[in-house]
């Protein structure tokens, strides 16, 4: 299959039916349930409204923007292409993978090749792949992912083209004491900023759970998380990719660096009774708005922390600007705490040991020499 040899088949752009809007603006699919399309009686509307809501809530909200955006990259590509999106045909979704990997090549009408974009990551490739699949599945169509056009295709791009996953670095104990110190005590900010990192690194929490807490089971809507405190810690409630699973946070042996004392302290000086646990700071840090941080800001605390503190000063400030994110406190547990790895494991979610082990970095490396346990 060649970039420079499109199918030949017709495009089938339907403007009655609204195709070309969709196409244009990448609008969300619709939804399997929408009002009055099946003839129900008006006494079962409440239940179609709750139907619909569990279809929102079938994945996360983040899924659900990453895939809108998947979907209208591959539309707009289509489109460029004099192609057609539907019905969903294998070849022209290999063909869009094929430029996926390769920068995007555009076939213009003089016959020249021009790119628009960088190759994309494998990783990113299957996400569209996955995006595409989910799109079509809502308009009630399938897309045949294991027919050769796509399944030889994808496999290539894999053996051509896959790197090891740039992993991020944990940040030690002795680093995220480093961090506190940079910031102020005497502000609502620093308080908050204490206890994220703090409960972010004791809970071995992806960022979008340590945004997603409430303070009370019941608090908001979307019931992601709550905390609750008891004698020896805090408890964590937390929903997950796999259900439920409840977190344990135990009291720290300094009040300095005490997740279950930070977080404390927060609620106090913020005043907190209801809602979402971790908020913007407004008036110029004087005052705490009701709206829930988003997730993006972990990383950037992650990252402004690290580098205030000085965190791997042998690099420069650009590599250690790219070395630390949010996940650099969920591995810094993984690599730090110095239990049996099913504690580990059952505190970070993780499905096996192998996954896990994925997260211990740095000082992980050779703790188990099997060199010497063989008798060399």
């Amino acid at each position: 299959m060649n970039e420079s040899e499109p199918s030949q088949k017709p495009p089938s752009l339907d403007r009655s039916s609204g195709g070309d809007i969709e196409i244009e603006t990448g609008q969300a699919p619709p939804s399997p349930l929408k009002e009055g399309s099946i003839g129900l009686p008006a006494h079962l509307q409440d239940l179609t409204d709750r139907a619909r809501g569990y279809v929102e809530a079938a994945s996360s909200a983040n899924t659900r923007r990453a895939y809108a955006a998947d979907w209208k990259h591959y539309t707009a590509w289509c489109r460029r292409q004099n192609l057609s999106p539907f019905p969903p045909d294998p070849e022209v979704v290999g063909l869009y993978i094929t430029a996926c990997a390769s920068g995007n090549v555009i076939s213009s009408a003089a016959g020249t090749t021009t790119r628009d974009s960088k190759p994309n990551l494998v990783a990113t490739i299957e996400r569209r792949l996955s995006a595409i699949s989910w799109n079509l599945i809502q308009r009630g169509m399938t897309l045949e992912r294991k027919d050769r056009a796509i399944a030889t295709v994808m496999a290539g791009i894999r053996n051509t083209h896959a790197t090891p996953p740039r992993q991020k670095e944990a940040l030690l104990p002795e680093d995220l004491i480093a961090m506190l110190e940079t910031l102020d005590r005497g502000t609502l900010r620093g308080l908050r900023d204490r206890a994220m990192l703090l409960v972010g690194f004791a809970g071995g929490l992806r960022r979008s759970e340590i945004t997603g807490l409430d303070l009370g089971r019941e608090h908001t809507e979307d019931r992601r998380g709550w905390i609750e405190f008891l004698d020896k810690g805090l408890l964590l409630t937390l929903r997950g990719k796999t259900g439920w699973r409840e977190v344990e946070i135990g009291r720290g042996s300094s009040d300095a660096t005490c997740p279950v004392v930070a977080t404390e302290t927060w609620i106090k000086f913020a005043k907190l009774a209801k809602g979402p646990l971790f908020r913007r700071v407004t008036g110029k840090g004087k005052d705490v708005g009701p709206d829930r941080l988003n997730d993006q800001e972990v990383a950037r605390l992650v990252k402004k922390a690290a580098l205030a503190a000085g965190v791997r000063g042998d690099l420069s400030e650009t590599e250690r600007g790219q070395k630390f994110a949010g996940h650099s406190l969920r591995a810094g547990l993984a690599s730090s705490a110095e239990v049996d790895e099913r504690y580990v494991q059952k505190q970070l979610g993780h499905a096996s040991a192998e996954m896990t082990r994925k997260y211990q970095r740095r000082r992980d490396r050779f703790r188990v020499n099997l060199t010497k346990a063989a008798g060399l």
